[in-house]
């Protein structure tokens, strides 16, 4: 079984000496509590909870999984008492306003949280998770009274969130969906459609779940201009909150699924149930993006966990198991074998791994850091800032959750590549990981949609390439004063430059080709989006790599420069090892799509 230690060192790194969070928090309206002895505290309270409870609990809960029995669903032995313990810590209402019993604290706070919670256990943080999403929707859509009668429990983590869109006819293509919103004399709904793929969509962890729900209400228009949102409580509630009779609301099937066992996949069936309408009507697919970009934040850092993991395991069998000697002589010799850490393959695969988990920490804390801004900007009335902001947002979120989860799925298959044999054995975890990974990429939107996202709406459609143009000086700003200095920085800083200048190149090729040939987007956007994450993620190791030179210099204790000697190093295999990866997906997505369309759909194979 997996030990994880949370990562505190990386954290404080980032938030304290690359993207400066005391700072950050000291310019935010509601940064005055977020202290750096509170941030510190919170993330020693966050570390004791996973590595001692959820930890635990991740192996013997994919073996247990979830039971459905008469309508009722049980999670793992643990979990409810797991759970209790999350709840009486105040862990869901950290980042929620104190007026619904949260703690008001910016949302970086609470990303930092949950990578610690998904490294942890990611079944486990699947059922606070969701219930992120269903409270910022109902924050930001919901009237008084319902804000009034729903956040406080949701905050309090005493009731979870779901989010309910996907139907057995339609996944990504929302302008199907089915169910139907019947109005009543009084004002609310009766809800009929069946949802499936129901992330916490029934379970004993809570007294209620609040299911955020896409319906039709009559003669709505077709399409997705006609999709409204509503409110659908597994338990009725009064208007002062509490508890009534069961709605009409039943499971009707758990999935028996690849990876996350433990988290419950649920078919629900709602049989006329009661529904309050949230927001505008027939408004409700661009509500239900408050939910679905939280999510796919939230996702983007499951590939950072799997990644933290899966190296986490790799690490220490590597430094302990044996086998053969090192190429260049024998460098255990009291041993009848060198450690596997000596052969440079190995030492490829965990270089891999760190780079990717340390990388991918540092896109989503900036990132958080732009969705705190953002939130500020909302509270404060400033529209203006606030939608510069979300744009800027927008873009980062297709790369983080395409290109993140797509590493994180390879760097859990290296875990086990590493461990050889024994990965795939369940006992060791190693191949528990790899299969809660798949998921990732799959789910909030499969990396095909993230892509599409990134260059047809936010890169072409929305921004004409500013969003590049804008993102890539940065880049050569952070390249610019390094330019000429020798070593590795300095290489690295004249590639950051070069690519820079590549990645504005290729975007506007792309854009001039798409005019004559409608499906180039398409059959390119995926390799764009791996070729930009790549690039951005460079941005990011150069930038820890060049604070942590800066650092070095200071003349730091020998723990700490060894620390950052390994951020310089870490960096340096990036960009020697991973980074020139981009090319070959530059050069596929500039490729005719005449290879990809030419073939007749009939005639991809033939007698099956």
């Amino acid at each position: 079984m997996l030990n994880y230690k949370a990562p505190l060192r990386d954290m404080r790194f980032l938030m304290n000496e690359v993207l400066d969070y005391p700072a950050h928090y000291a310019s935010l309206t509601n940064g005055a509590d977020a202290t750096p002895d509170m941030i510190e505290a919170i993330l020693e309270g966050a570390a004791t909870l996973c590595q001692e409870v959820l930890a635990p609990l991740s192996l013997s809960g994919d073996q247990e999984g979830c039971q459905l029995r008469d309508g009722v669903v049980t999670t793992p032995t643990g979990f409810k008492a797991a759970y209790a313990q999350f709840v009486a810590g105040g862990w869901q209402g950290l980042s929620f306003p104190v007026e619904y019993g949260g703690q008001g604290l910016p949302m970086s706070v609470n990303v930092f949280k949950a990578e610690m919670m998904g490294s942890a256990n990611w079944s486990f943080n699947m059922y606070p998770g969701l219930s992120v999403g269903c409270i910022n929707t109902i924050l930001r859509y919901g009237s008084e009274a319902q804000k009034k009668q729903y956040l406080p429990a949701l905050v309090a983590g005493t009731w979870a969130g779901t989010m309910c869109l996907t139907e057995a006819q339609c996944g990504t293509d929302l302008a199907q969906v089915k169910t139907r919103a019947e109005p009543l004399p009084d004002g609310s709904y009766q809800i009929t459609g069946t949802k499936i793929f129901i992330s916490s969509g029934e379970h004993d962890l809570t007294d209620n779940i609040i299911h955020i729900v896409l319906a039709r209400l009559p003669g709505a228009p077709a399409g997705t201009r006609g999709i409204s949102l509503f409110i659908v409580p597994k338990m009725l509630v009064d208007d002062k909150g509490a508890l009534g009779a069961r709605n009409a609301v039943g499971c009707g099937s758990i999935e028996h699924k690849m990876g996350i066992r433990a988290s419950v996949t649920a078919v629900l069936n709602f049989d006329a149930a009661l529904g309050y309408l949230i927001g505008e009507p027939n408004k409700g697919l661009e509500a239900m993006f408050t939910f679905m970009n939280t999510a796919r934040i939230g996702t983007a850092i499951q590939g950072v966990c799997h990644a933290e993991a899966s190296f986490q395991g790799a690490l220490p069998y590597a430094r302990e198991r044996r086998s053969m000697r090192a190429l260049s002589g024998k460098k255990d010799a009291d041993q009848v074998a060198d450690a596997l850490i000596w052969h440079p393959d190995v030492r490829r695969m965990l270089l891999t791994q760190k780079a990717v988990a340390e990388g991918g920490r540092a896109m989503i804390a900036s990132a958080a850091q732009l969705a705190d801004k953002m939130f500020n900007a909302v509270t404060a009335g400033d529209e203006a800032q606030a939608k510069l902001l979300d744009n800027e947002l927008g873009f980062y979120t297709p790369i983080l959750k395409g290109f993140l989860t797509e590493m994180g799925l390879e760097a859990a298959n290296l875990g086990m590549q590493v461990f050889g044999g024994h990965g795939y054995i369940h006992e060791h975890g190693m191949e528990q990981i790899a299969r809660d990974a798949r998921i990732a990429t799959l789910y909030e939107g499969t990396t095909g949609i993230q892509a599409l996202d990134l260059l047809g709406r936010k890169v072409l459609l929305g921004t004409r390439g500013g969003c590049v143009r804008e993102f890539t000086a940065k880049m050569w700003q952070l390249a610019k004063p390094h330019l000429f200095a020798s070593g590795a920085l300095g290489a690295m800083a004249r590639t950051l430059a070069k690519r820079a200048l590549q990645w504005n190149v290729l975007t506007t090729r792309i854009m001039l080709r798409a005019v004559k040939d409608r499906e180039l987007v398409g059959s390119a956007s995926v390799d764009y989006l791996m070729y930009s994450g790549y690039l951005m993620m460079g941005y990011f190791w150069a930038l820890q790599a060049s604070r942590a030179a800066a650092l070095l210099a200071s003349g730091k204790g020998a723990e700490e420069a060894a620390f950052y000697r390994a951020k310089l190093q870490t960096a340096e295999f990036y960009f020697e090892r991973l980074l020139p990866r981009a090319d070959g997906h530059r050069k596929s997505a500039l490729a005719s799509t005449r290879s990809v369309m030419q073939i007749d759909k009939d005639h991809f194979a033939f007698d099956y």
